[in-house]
């Protein structure tokens, strides 16, 4: 509930200056703590008339008596004449037509959708090209699970054609095919970078074990299906965390939401 109320102060004749002002200064304090909690809205001071100034608060309160609870512990509460008008709802509120419109927005959050543990051949070396040295790395097979998917990667569809830049940084257009254990295909791109110090990346190349906290490798992940009951994937913004083993890959797939 929303109140308007108005304090005129009268202080009694006689009253010494140092508990004027002992007051005046426990109240900014109480009133700050309203305003903290929510109960006090906006404060105004109104014109002065008759050597006497009005001031008009916006308060929020439960109840009336809640309300008058929160009146009477004001330091200056016995020398003041309050006047309380109980607010209602208008229809032609403006704030009420429409909400306010934050410019904030929320945070993204990740879910796993998958880990897949995939095996390799031995890269197709090409050579080097106008975009670089170019390699063709064939996924062999393999097997993923996730909170609600689970099952294994297709052969003969799926490998990563990869150019590595002068530095050993490494580019990738992953194409993968995934088939769940109830029999519905995955199609799954993503556009990956792999980078890091110099003397890691060369361990990569040789096909050395090499820790994948070592280096970075993160993909932007499309996935399709014409399944009716994960057409959710169809929907989805999907990032994906590397890791390069001796003989396999391995592949953390998130949604973003």
């Amino acid at each position: 509930m929303e109140f308007l109320v108005a304090f005129v102060l009268d202080i009694p004749a006689g009253t010494p200056k140092s508990e004027i002002s002992d007051r005046e200064t426990a109240e900014a304090a109480a009133t700050a703590k309203l305003a903290d909690e929510g109960h006090l809205v906006r404060v105004w001071r109104s014109g002065v008339a008759h050597g006497e100034t009005t001031i008009v608060g916006l308060y929020r309160a439960d109840s009336d008596a809640q309300l008058d609870g929160l009146l009477g512990a004001l330091p200056l509460a016995d020398w003041m004449h309050v006047t309380v008008t109980p607010l209602e709802a208008h229809p032609n509120d403006p704030a009420a037509r429409e909400p306010a419109i934050s410019n904030q927005l929320p945070n993204p959050r990740l879910s796993l959708t998958y880990r897949l543990d995939a095996t390799l051949a031995q890269p197709l070396d090409l050579g080097d090209s106008a975009q670089g040295h170019r390699r063709i790395v064939v996924l062999t097979g393999g097997t993923f699970a996730g909170p609600e998917l689970n099952g294994r990667l297709l052969p003969g569809a799926s490998a990563d054609w990869q150019v590595v830049l002068g530095d050993g940084t490494a580019i990738g257009d992953i194409r993968y095919t995934l088939e769940t254990d109830g029999g519905d295909l995955l199609y799954v791109q993503s556009r990956s970078v792999r980078h890091g110090p110099a003397e890691v990346l060369a361990r990569l190349g040789r096909g050395e074990e090499v820790d994948a906290s070592r280096y970075t490798f993160r993909t932007a992940t499309q996935i399709e299906t014409a399944a009716p009951d994960l057409d959710w994937l169809n929907k989805g913004v999907f990032i994906s965390v590397g890791g390069r083993q001796a003989a396999g890959v391995i592949y953390e797939t998130y949604l973003v939401a």
